[in-house]
């Protein structure tokens, strides 16, 4: 269909990391012949030996990168985009397109504005998964920021190879959705796995985390942690949106929280209510679940518990707080389906589900305000949540990567057969919801 440029336009990735190489490996193989990638020079012959036996050529550096490639996307952290594009931006090949792979776009188009050329075409981009996740029928942003429609219909050619699906926003609309779909999703299984660390927990070995819509929280929340620090952190904190919203999810877990341990039941049935008819009170009967059957999920267990022991009454606190912030904020996550990420379709589906089945809604309810013995797991959890928003808040990624890694150290025995269970469950859901 395109083979001419296959053969002949010269693909550039700036960053060896986990979406660095996916996108290469994923160019190559579709039958890019010109896939060009590099790394910091210190690392050139690590990435070099990586790459061996393949057709990908690795540079010692951006230079070699900007001064060749027709297309080029800098795969490097939200944090060093700006210092990363001053340094190769410059030298970059006239008439070339130019983009990122960042999640935050603000910052990375401030810099390709401010460093390349003007004789070059700026067409960032975004793929809404991390690099274990098959691209297929995932959401795919395209933001066509300085350049001609002639450029985008070949950055379009190129990304053709990943099957996904293309969303064409601006810098401001990406920064807005990738804030309402992922920062508090993220910072709400963060939450849970700091607070299992701090109450010292396993979660899959207790009744209360066990079963159904619970695996989802814990081979999520594990997932995240198996990933690295960064991933996240460049969203949370250089996203000022984001940043708003995780505060608030902080002071609606605090809030909840306040109305149990005095056993408000009425204030506290009112607020669940309230935010519940305010996110899903207009949907359509024939509304598709974005989640699974709870009792499919139980195949995605880490638990040795006997099912007959499973599934005591949870306060579901950390759900019940997300319909409460997106309440506060005004939020309808349900307009930000067509760029969801695999984790936000997962976090969506188990709320949904919560807050669509009136009788496990009712036991949450009464578990919240009246079971003493989950208490303490309540209460590390509002600790923790508070936590996380003060380190976005600070703007502080040294302190988000201290609490991120500690926590990541106490659940790392577990994170092989996580990945495993969570990639069967992401790609059940997914093909669920595609249907």
């Amino acid at each position: 269909m395109y083979e001419h440029e296959k053969e002949t336009i010269e693909l550039g990735i700036i960053g060896a990391g986990g979406m660095g190489r996916f996108y290469a490996q994923t160019m190559s193989k579709a039958g890019w012949k010109n896939v060009n990638i590099c790394d910091l020079p210190e690392k050139y012959e690590s990435v070099k030996k990586d790459f061996e036996g393949t057709s990908i050529r690795v540079f010692p550096d951006g230079y070699h990168i900007s001064r060749r490639c027709d297309w080029i996307m800098y795969a490097v952290e939200a944090e060093y985009i700006d210092a990363v594009v001053k340094k190769f931006g410059p030298a970059t090949k006239i008439g070339a397109i130019v983009g990122g792979q960042t999640s935050v776009k603000k910052p990375e188009v401030e810099a390709l504005e401010k460093y390349l050329p003007e004789d070059v075409h700026i067409i960032s981009c975004h793929s809404m998964h991390g690099p274990g996740v098959d691209p297929k029928g995932q959401p795919l942003i395209v933001i066509k920021h300085r350049a001609s429609d002639e450029k985008l219909e070949l950055v379009l050619k190129i990304l053709s190879c990943f099957n996904s699906n293309i969303a064409h926003l601006s810098a401001q609309e990406h920064d807005r959705i990738t804030a309402d779909t992922q920062a508090v999703t993220h910072a709400a299984f963060l939450t849970m796995g700091s607070a299992w660390r701090a109450n010292a927990q396993f979660p899959w070995l207790l009744p209360h985390f066990t079963g159904g819509i619970e695996n989802v929280k814990v081979n999520v929340a594990l997932r995240i942690y198996s990933n690295k620090w960064h991933v996240y952190a460049g969203l949370a904190i250089m996203n000022p949106i984001a940043n708003q919203q995780i505060t608030q999810y902080a002071l609606s877990v605090a809030d909840l929280f306040k109305l149990m341990i005095q056993e408000r039941e009425d204030e506290f049935r009112a607020r669940v209510r309230q935010a519940g008819e305010f996110v899903f009170g207009g949907l359509q009967k024939d509304h598709v679940p974005i989640l699974l059957d709870d009792k499919i999920l139980d195949e995605f267990s880490l638990s040795k518990i006997p099912k007959e022991k499973q599934r005591t009454p949870n306060s579901h606190l950390s759900l019940l707080a997300m319909v409460d912030c997106w309440h506060k904020l005004e939020l309808n996550p349900y307009e930000h389906l067509v760029c969801q990420t695999p984790l936000f379709r997962m976090w969506m589906g188990i709320t949904e589900y919560l807050f669509r089945n009136q009788a496990m809604l009712d036991d949450a309810i009464h578990a919240a305000l009246y079971r003493k013995d989950i208490r303490p797991d309540d209460m590390e959890f509002v600790t923790c949540a508070r936590g996380w928003a003060e380190s976005v808040s600070l703007g502080s990624m040294e302190g988000y990567r201290k609490r991120f890694e500690e926590t990541a150290a106490f659940f790392k025995d577990q994170f092989a057969e996580s990945t495993v269970v969570g990639n069967r469950m992401i790609a059940m859901i997914s093909k669920n919801t595609t249907k």
